[in-house]
């Protein structure tokens, strides 16, 4: 078993398994108000050079709840590579700490940081991968659809770090994965070689959203323009401007589809009103299982390796 957590791609499907049966369990110990601290005394490092209102919130909430505490260190505090190295930072940290999330823009950083650290590190977003929302996104779909295999999984929008990740979610679990990207978009070149030639899942880019959408079980987007890239946001728009998830759309896909996104959404833009608070979407039950699936995934690592 990996020691950290950076990619989805580095355990096996029966380690997401359990993690959804944690998450399913201490859900219903957080909806219960039964107290459960299997953390206690226990300490987590929250390095953020991305800053976020669901990744702090959940992350730390969570450790409250498991019954230990989170240590949010800001972008100022820390300056990671910068200040000094990667690697003492991580020397030190682990010293003090059980734990240590990260959201960072490079990933060669979140890399080097889990190399030097003696403690689990665990991937919160970087500019190449978002493993624990989409582990949160499964989970969820777990829950509505009662099954996680053999879905259509339509993901309309950039081939980001989130399309990266559902990529890499298709190696271990069966589905029709249907990218709806404008052409230039698309996610990284060796990601998506490796999905497709793990002959888990079927997986096609489209450069059409009514072709990526039909008969899809699951409808999921992301803001065109992601934190960093705020100097093109004119020119994503226009780029993109096919590829918005409105009620046209829906009805391409089947009648029981849920819709996801990973918030923040940019309303208007990539998906409108009509369909981010339709009936169809499960965009908040996704947002609050980032809480659960990540305490989970706390609870895997720290138990095993502490």
């Amino acid at each position: 078993m990996e020691k950290d957590f950076i990619s989805i791609y580095d355990y096996p499907r029966e380690w997401f398994e359990e993690i959804f049966e944690t998450a399913r369990d201490v859900k219903n110990k957080t909806k219960s108000g039964e107290v459960y601290h299997p953390l206690k005394g226990k300490t987590m490092a929250m390095i953020f050079q991305k800053p976020s209102a669901r990744t702090r919130i959940s992350f730390e909430v969570g450790m409250y709840q498991l019954g230990g505490y989170a240590l949010y260190l800001a972008p100022d505090n820390i300056k990671i590579g910068e200040r000094e190295s990667i690697s003492d930072i991580a020397s030190v940290i682990s010293r003090y700490n059980d734990c240590i999330m990260a959201r960072l823009f490079d990933h060669k950083h979140i890399i080097e940081l889990a190399e030097y650290s003696s403690v689990p590190v665990i991937n919160g977003l970087t500019d190449l991968l978002h493993p624990c929302q989409v582990v949160a996104d499964m989970f969820t779909i777990l829950e509505h659809k009662g099954k996680t295999d053999n879905l259509k999984i339509a993901y309309i929008g950039d081939g980001n770090n989130v399309a990266n990740s559902w990529l890499n979610i298709s190696t271990k679990f069966p589905m029709n994965l249907s990218l709806g990207i404008p052409e230039g978009y698309d996610p990284d070149k060796d990601i998506f070689e490796r999905a497709v030639t793990s002959d888990v899942s079927n997986i096609q880019i489209c450069r059409d959203k009514f072709s990526a959408v039909k008969d899809a079980d699951v409808i999921y987007t992301d803001v065109w323009t992601s934190m960093g890239q705020e100097d093109k946001a004119e020119k994503r728009k226009i780029d993109f401007k096919d590829f918005q998830v409105n009620d046209e759309l829906l009805k391409t896909a089947k009648s029981d589809c849920i819709v996801m996104h990973c918030l923040p959404a940019h309303r208007g833009e990539e998906i409108t009103d009509e369909v981010i608070d339709s009936e169809h979407s499960v965009v908040f039950d996704e947002a609050e299982n980032r809480l659960h699936a990540q305490k989970a995934i706390i609870i895997k690592l720290l138990t095993y390796f502490l």
